[in-house]
């Protein structure tokens, strides 16, 4: 192989795995499962200590997207600000990957 082809397999080999973690699920899993559990219930042993909503609470479900995008950017309570490490895409999965666990 000559050295642009394999430079060029390098690149789209190493961009697979950005794309495949920037799923909600995939992001969900990293940044908001150790507090809100896996299926958002919020009851993790950390989730428990800092008193996170079920994110299948009637409340939750009935805000809209953007007020939870709100919510994601600027932090809640005890919850952080994510806008300095998730982008507006990235938030936008997580909250599609939460409705998903609100219909379950």
């Amino acid at each position: 192989m000559t050295p642009k082809i394999c430079l060029g397999a390098f690149l789209i080999a190493a961009t697979c795995p950005v794309l495949a973690q920037s799923s909600g699920e995939t992001i969900y899993s990293a940044q908001c499962e150790m507090c809100h559990g896996e299926g958002g219930a919020g009851d993790t042993p950390v989730g428990k200590a800092l008193q996170a909503k079920s994110l299948t609470d009637r409340e939750v479900v009935k805000k809209s997207n953007s007020a939870l995008a709100a919510q994601i950017k600027n932090g809640s309570g005890k919850m952080p600000a994510f806008k300095d490490k998730l982008s507006d895409a990235q938030i936008d999965d997580v909250i599609a990957y939460i409705r998903k666990l609100q219909k379950k």
